[in-house]
């Protein structure tokens, strides 16, 4: 079947079967490998993206589920007041180690950042507590996040 779908501001059909996950049409139907697969039981977070402005989870997200709704990806976050701070506060911050989760953490800081100015510890740490990062740059993430929200 076919699939408008939007994504980064431009518009994709795509003929694939309403239940294959979102993941797998990002990276092998469009081509946008930023979004990485970590899990497949959208646990690590590795995989997360934008639809419709909502942080999901696209290794279990449905692409008939994703269908004419705004789809934000990692390549096209910093394109965004709160996704442009979080990528420098990363850069800054020196947040990337091995930089596989990272996609995924900064979509969902992203999110965070956009939704609640200022978080607090607390905050932080119940937003990305579904992001898994092996390195663990948890301390770094957070003050990173920290910065972005201080708008320096």
């Amino acid at each position: 079947m076919s699939y408008e779908l939007s994504i980064n501001g431009e518009k994709y059909i795509v003929d694939v079967d309403g239940d294959i996950p979102l993941l797998w049409v990002l990276r092998d139907t469009i081509g946008l490998t930023g979004t990485k697969f970590g899990c497949g039981i959208a646990m690590c977070g590795a995989c997360t993206v934008h639809v419709d402005g909502v942080p999901v989870r696209a290794c279990v997200m449905p692409v008939a589920d994703a269908a004419a709704k705004p789809i934000t990806t990692i390549e096209a976050i910093g394109e965004t007041e709160a996704g442009a701070r979080i990528q420098k506060a990363w850069l800054d911050i020196d947040v990337v180690q091995c930089g596989y989760c990272q996609s995924g953490q900064i979509m969902s800081a992203t999110a965070l950042l956009a939704a609640n100015s200022a978080p607090t510890d607390e905050d932080i740490d119940a937003v990305m507590a579904g992001n898994i990062c092996r390195c663990g740059t948890y301390p770094r993430i957070r003050a990173a996040i920290k910065q972005a929200a201080e708008g320096r």
